[in-house]
């Protein structure tokens, strides 16, 4: 049978952890204060005088470095529970995870065939 009430733990944080951020934008949007002034309108360029427009547009290589490590990491993410629980999971788990590791490897092989790990 299900039960309702062993969810209350669950629901309890899901409501909170949704109206604390609610709560504080809605404190920050009141008690800001509002001055649109030319200061407060111009780039911040850590307190040097800004040069220039802000609208920049930068290299493709910028982001194809960060989605390298977006992949990379979120592959740590995945393999640090399957590395704890090795021991228990068996031989089954173990080749999944060969598997996946050799998927990004052949993704890492090919960026870097393509030139995308190349900086120059």
């Amino acid at each position: 049978m299900f039960l309702l009430y062993e969810y209350d733990i669950f629901w309890a944080f899901l409501i909170i952890s949704s109206v604390i951020p609610i709560l504080a934008f809605l404190f920050s949007g009141i008690l800001a204060p509002i001055s649109k002034g030319p200061e407060k309108l111009s780039s911040y360029e850590s307190g040097i005088e800004p040069m220039g427009d802000a609208w920049l547009q930068f290299r493709i290589r910028y982001y194809m470095f960060a989605l390298v490590f977006v992949v990379f990491d979120v592959e740590t993410v995945f393999l640090y529970p399957w590395a704890m629980s090795f021991d228990i999971l068996g031989v089954s788990v173990f080749i999944e995870a060969l598997i996946f590791v050799l998927i990004l490897i052949v993704g890492l092989v090919y960026a870097w065939r393509k030139g995308a790990l190349e900086w120059s």
